[in-house]
């Protein structure tokens, strides 16, 4: 990659690595469903213009009920997890969890996707990759926190609708404008949500802290970060845009423990390295192969902070 690629990718692991702290802040004053609704309406009131300057939506005709699914497994479901997860675990643990989306397509793969099948190096990475699960839910929560264990279900389902994406994308929208695919998933989740952020909105003006979180999670890690993610994807390739997912955690965990005070213990730091490790080794292929543009909303899920972030 070149310097420009190396910067791009600098800026999308802090873009992707910020959310989790900015989530934790928020939920402490607001509901999951007012945050989740207040991002994608403040991101889908800066793509959707872009979209339409540059034409795009014209071409989800035709499309709108796989952009309809692909809302609710890909933004609706994951960011509503996610965020009700924060009430309960750890930013940065939260982080981590979703590092695994690699591991979790590779066992969907098993039923859905044959091309993305495990063997070899592979499976010794979804091996490698689920000890290191095990090793920071047993550690970091231990088997009698419920509520943690909860809040860790929560973010590896979360994990699994960003994986299902992947597979509906792959399937039914190869070759849509992924800024399309973005403008028209943040609307129709705003849409969606709406009811349920105004049935559970606050009686009084949140904090100045808990409303900025919720523009920096709207304008930085929601829109800006998919613009650039497209952007990176152009100059650098799928293949070195995918390697957000594996900084952006570093990040959240950091700043986890900088900001929040959140403890970081030799397991954390070992399973985080076996997730990653894991994660990467399922990720590879046999042979590389070259990026195709029209693939690239499938990367969406890349971390989400995809997207989630």
């Amino acid at each position: 990659m070149n310097r420009r690629a190396w910067l791009l990718l600098g800026v999308m692991s802090v873009l992707w690595g910020i959310p989790y702290l900015f989530i934790k802040l928020a939920v402490e004053e607001l509901s999951p469903p007012v945050i989740v609704a207040g991002r994608t309406f403040i991101a889908a009131a800066l793509l959707v213009p872009i979209a339409l300057a540059s034409g795009v939506l014209a071409k989800l005709r035709g499309h709108l009920k796989v952009i309809l699914l692909l809302s609710l497994v890909h933004v609706v479901g994951p960011f509503l997890l996610i965020t009700y997860g924060e009430v309960y675990i750890a930013s940065g643990l939260t982080a981590l969890l979703l590092a695994t989306q690699p591991l979790i397509i590779a066992v969907l793969a098993l039923r859905f996707d044959a091309s993305e099948r495990v063997g070899g190096r592979r499976l010794a990475g979804l091996g490698i990759g689920l000890v290191g699960v095990a090793a920071v839910v047993g550690f970091d929560i231990g088997i009698d926190d419920r509520d943690g264990l909860l809040g860790a279900g929560m973010v590896l389902l979360a994990g699994v609708g960003y994986a299902l994406a992947t597979f509906l994308v792959k399937r039914k929208l190869a070759g849509v404008p992924p800024l399309g695919v973005a403008a028209g998933t943040m609307t129709i989740t705003t849409v969606l949500l709406l009811p349920f952020a105004v049935v559970t909105a606050p009686s009084a003006l949140p904090s100045l802290t808990a409303g900025a979180s919720v523009v920096i999670l709207g304008l930085f890690s929601t829109a800006l970060a998919l613009v650039l993610f497209y952007r990176l994807i152009a100059v650098a390739g799928a293949g070195a845009a995918s390697l957000v997912s594996y900084t952006s955690p570093a990040v959240a965990v950091l700043l986890g423990v900088a900001v929040l005070g959140e403890p970081l213990t030799a397991v954390t730091v070992l399973g985080f390295a076996l997730i990653i490790a894991g994660s990467w080794l399922s990720a590879r292929r046999p042979t590389p192969a070259a990026a195709e543009p029209a693939a690239s909303p499938a990367l969406l899920a890349a971390p989400g902070p995809a997207s989630a972030r």
